[in-house]
């Protein structure tokens, strides 16, 4: 069993160095792969797999559809400066197809988690013969998978899950050891830009985890809108995250002085250090005006905006 590495005990440069000497004696002469979104954790683990392995790292984009927008180009355009490729695998339709008609937010989970692992990666790994998967595990996604919070969809071993046996490939998880404060420090020692290190985190699931309910299309280009305005006026908040989400339930609103019978968005925004606990961040009035009008104006079908003010715990940070 590992054991955690807090903050305040890290020494990222003592922690790459031994971290790159694992990785080159677990890959040794073969081939990694493994999928970059963006985001903190899967940037970090993507350049320090590559300051390990170089060439013999694959790095991917899985563009699943569930990704925020302008995601893909904005991540191939950052790291292609960093001298690194990355390459987009298109996998929209077998996301969607398996998510079809899917609500509980568990089943969901495994969707995802199937259709990425077993499916997308299970092709991709047979395609190169390479035999291990590099990927951005933290010790917060096994604290909430094995507390029964959520299944996060990059945790099997915890679970009794053997990927070998599961999937035809070992998984890497170098930064399993550390929390988001952590991986941001190593992302910066590894000369990630700061507006990559001190990114906003991201959930595995995508926008997925943002839409209560069946996850189409449609409705994760609702959310998609939503998400690209909150994070635009919320930016310069220093708020550890900020999130849109899209409801069930339709709500009775008004439009040119007719009943419009549409869709309700919930704001999130958080204070936190480490994504075990946190609270709501006190907005000011004006923003969350700011908030409400612009949402309105540039999602289509939304007549209802709403701040969640509930605090971690009872609340969780993603809703799904």
């Amino acid at each position: 069993m590992f054991k955690e590495i807090t903050s305040q005990q890290l020494n990222p440069e003592k922690f790459t160095q031994d971290k790159v000497k694992e990785i080159k004696e677990l890959v040794g002469n073969g081939t990694a792969i493994n999928a970059l979104s963006g985001g903190v954790d899967s940037s970090t683990v993507t350049m320090l797999g590559h300051k390990a392995l170089g060439k013999q790292l694959k790095t991917v984009f899985i563009e699943n559809g569930l990704m925020r927008q302008g995601e893909p180009e904005r991540v191939v355009s950052l790291f292609r400066q960093l001298g690194i490729t990355v390459e987009i695998i298109d996998a929209r339709k077998e996301f969607f197809t398996a998510l079809q008609g899917i609500t509980d937010p568990e089943e969901k989970r495994e969707a995802i988690t199937q259709t990425f692992y077993r499916d997308v990666f299970g092709r991709i790994i047979k395609q190169s013969g390479a035999k291990h998967l590099l990927q951005g595990t933290i010790l917060t996604d096994v604290d909430e998978t094995i507390a029964g919070i959520k299944r996060q969809h990059n945790v099997f071993e915890q679970l009794g899950i053997d990927p070998q046996e599961a999937f035809g490939y070992r998984i890497i998880e170098p930064l399993i050891q550390l929390r988001k404060d952590g991986v941001r420090k190593v992302g910066m020692a590894l000369g990630l830009p700061t507006e990559i290190f001190q990114r906003i985190p991201f959930p595995g699931p995508a926008l997925s985890a943002r839409v209560i309910g069946e996850v189409t299309p449609e409705r994760i280009e609702t959310v998609r809108k939503a998400t690209a305005v909150v994070e635009n006026i919320l930016k310069d908040t220093n708020a550890f995250q900020y999130l849109a989400i899209l409801h069930l339930d339709r709500v009775t609103g008004m439009r040119d002085g007719r009943r419009d019978f549409g869709q309700q968005i919930e704001i999130r925004c958080w204070n936190s250090l480490d994504a075990r606990t946190a609270t709501p961040t006190p907005l000011s009035f004006e923003i969350l005006e700011k908030l409400s009008a612009e949402v309105i104006q540039e999602v289509p079908g939304v007549v209802s905006v709403t701040y969640n003010i509930t605090p971690k715990p009872p609340s969780t940070i993603e809703a799904v």
